[in-house]
């Protein structure tokens, strides 16, 4: 009987392949997890339960979506357990951050690169910021760099972690002021950052916006400059980098967004990339997301895989000869 049903189950299966018919009809008929490889708390984390909230709608998705964090290294270890052990049937995603496993693909050391995963859909953009605690002597970047100038290597400034966003701006701001940070990777993400700055523990320290403007708005911190080509709506009165002297663009910039591993089933890719981008555009998400000062910058798979590869260019040459 086991061999008959297992025959027929078989039978069945090279009778979908042979005809056309999409096995993944029913997908999703179970829960969806999302890998987070970053800690709880930190912006990846509160913004990744936020998009996914709509997901079990009957017009989204129709199957609730589920995290589960897996920090470590910058990221390193999600990021690797996803390459290599997260099952390739559309049922565990994983939030990206970029320029973070991309950076950390051209350096290597890692099981992956820009090649390893699909995109699906981007949810955000999250600019670096310049920070230091509320009764810091220093009030603006002009300050801080003359300080890193004076004291060479003594500016210790935290950040989630090597060649992730934090670490991009605090070295293009190093390669703008011809000066050292003292850059201390923290275990816990920006959550784990933002901590050793209000604590006093650094001197300064390059965290997401979002998390950030929660802390100012607490009344722990002082915002020096943001690491972006523009000021940014959430913070009118914070000055970029640019305008505070120093050559930096928006390399460090956190795009945020949903990828599956390469190997995934073209149907499951096409059906998740064209529901997950409404999911990011639900009211209740929108909302929620301005709520937590969260930047939203919604973009389609094509225009995730475009920016993949201008942010794997750019970084390989800012990365040449670290």
């Amino acid at each position: 009987m086991k061999n008959f049903v297992k025959s027929a189950l078989l039978g069945a299966a090279a009778l979908a392949i042979s005809t056309g018919v999409s096995m993944a009809a029913d997908y999703p008929d179970r829960p969806i997890g999302v890998e987070v490889s970053y800690g709880a708390g930190g912006a990846t984390d509160f913004q990744a339960r936020i998009v996914t909230l709509p997901a079990g709608n009957e017009d989204m998705l129709g199957q609730p979506m589920y995290i589960l964090n897996k920090p470590g290294a910058g990221g390193r270890k999600g990021w690797n357990w996803f390459a290599t052990e997260a099952p390739k049937d559309g049922y565990m995603m994983s939030a990206y951050n970029v320029p973070h496993f991309i950076a950390q693909g051209i350096k290597g050391g890692v099981k992956y690169d820009a090649d390893t995963f699909e995109p699906i859909a981007n949810w955000g953009a999250d600019p670096a910021v310049v920070i230091v605690g509320k009764d810091s002597e220093f009030n603006s970047m002009a300050d801080l760099i003359a300080f890193a100038k004076a004291n060479p290597g003594k500016t210790t400034t935290s950040g989630a972690g090597l060649f992730v966003g934090h670490h991009i701006a605090a070295l293009q701001i190093e390669k703008a002021c011809d000066c050292k940070l003292a850059f201390i990777p923290t275990k816990g993400g920006g959550a784990a950052a933002m901590k050793a700055v209000i604590a006093g523990e650094t001197l300064a320290g390059i965290n997401n916006l979002s998390d950030a403007a929660r802390a100012l708005e607490a009344g722990n911190v002082k915002i020096l400059a943001v690491a972006d080509l523009e000021r940014h709506a959430f913070l009118p009165d914070t000055p970029t980098l640019k305008e505070g002297g120093l050559d930096v663009d928006n390399a460090s910039v956190n795009f945020r967004g949903l990828m599956v591993p390469k190997g995934t089933p073209q149907d499951v890719i096409d059906k998740l990339a064209a529901q997950v981008p409404k999911m990011f555009a639900h009211k209740r998400v929108t909302q929620k997301m301005k709520q937590t000062n969260s930047p939203v910058k919604i973009m389609s798979r094509a225009e995730v895989q475009a920016m993949w590869a201008e942010r794997k260019a750019t970084l390989a040459e800012l990365l040449k000869g670290l």
